[in-house]
């Protein structure tokens, strides 16, 4: 009875900030959200990419300050509604609570009331961004079509931003920096959650970086991963004898090495390596249980939640990537939930 109770004012408090936010002004082609001041854009760009824009509500922002627009390209398999998250309930898909982006995301902006951020997370048609890559061989230009189409839903002035990504939506990142000679200076992070497994030399990504980097001290690149090398999934390798991240991480340190001078440090499971006093991070979790931590690194040690704070003031930041889970109060009871359009008769 007790349960039943708390449920039904649960319910009732969340209907009611649905109602009151409903209200409120929006940005144009933006909907108020039920949950935590926020308004939501569903995008579909072409070809083949859908999209949502979470931003906080118009009287949450200040215009006087500067504004950040992340984007965040999914995993293979994960919608945007997957990615971003909600509470996890039985019969509900496992998808939606392993990553929690969002939630990562409400709790960076309340350590960060200096920026207005808004977040973007993008999903390739068939959820997978190596195979849209492949069926569109002009991916490096189609993808800077699909930054400035966003932005231009954005209402705000010069924002910066942040390129993030898990998994196989690595591979957006990739495209993005094979279309470009000269990454632009709109571009002060990068972060790769288990993400780097086409990191290559002969591409010129080392190079690319590198250049980027060393033309301004506020740009950080973050590359968080694991020792994949020997995991197993029903009694065979999960990696093949060159392939995962932990060999991907291990190119990109050999190619940085040979211009910039690394620190490491350990800290439990976990291999540090800095340079560039900390804004070129890369992490490795050694994984001496032999763990399938693809995952994990994101949602349940933070993995978002560091990317986005490392070399940020104090209070504003995680010292590692690293549980508990630090933004369980943001977590959304619902899934995001596209809009249905009515066709005209």
């Amino acid at each position: 009875m007790y349960s039943r109770i708390c449920c039904l004012l649960t319910l009732f408090v969340f209907t009611c900030h649905s109602e009151l936010g409903a209200g409120e002004p929006v940005w144009k082609n933006f909907t108020a959200s039920p949950w935590f001041a926020e308004q939501i854009s569903y995008q579909h760009l072409k070809p083949e990419v859908r999209a949502i824009i979470v931003a906080p509500l118009p009287r949450r922002i200040a215009v006087e300050k500067p504004t950040r627009v992340v984007f965040f390209t999914t995993p293979n398999g994960n919608t945007i509604e997957q990615t971003l998250g909600c509470q996890k309930q039985e019969g509900r898909d496992w998808h939606f609570e392993i990553q929690q982006i969002a939630a990562q995301h409400r709790q960076w902006q309340a350590w960060n009331p200096g920026e207005n951020l808004i977040l973007v997370c993008l999903e390739a048609e068939g959820l997978s961004w190596p195979r849209w890559r492949a069926r569109h061989p002009d991916n490096p230009v189609l993808i800077q079509n699909i930054i400035r189409s966003i932005l231009s839903e954005i209402p705000l002035k010069t924002p910066r931003l942040t390129l993030a990504c898990h998994s196989g939506g690595g591979s957006f990142m990739w495209g993005f920096l094979n279309g470009t000679d000269q990454i632009s200076e709109q571009v002060d992070r990068f972060l790769f959650l288990d993400a780097n497994y086409s990191f290559s030399v002969a591409d010129q990504h080392g190079q690319k970086f590198l250049n980027w980097l060393q033309g301004d001290e506020k740009r950080c690149l973050i590359v968080i991963c694991y020792d994949d090398r020997n995991v197993l999934f029903q009694g065979k390798k999960v990696i093949g004898p060159t392939g995962g991240t932990y060999r991907a991480t291990g190119r990109m340190r050999d190619r940085f090495a040979r211009e910039l001078k690394f620190q490491e440090t350990h800290s439990g499971d976990l291999q540090i390596a800095t340079a560039l006093n900390g804004r070129l991070t890369l992490i490795t979790h050694l994984n001496p249980q032999n763990r399938i931590l693809h995952t994990a690194l994101v949602g349940d040690m933070n993995g978002y939640l560091y990317g986005m704070t490392v070399n940020t003031p104090p209070g504003q930041q995680i010292k590692l990537p690293q549980g508990p889970r630090q933004y369980v109060r943001w977590i959304q009871p619902e899934p995001f939930k596209e809009p249905v359009v009515e066709k005209a008769n």
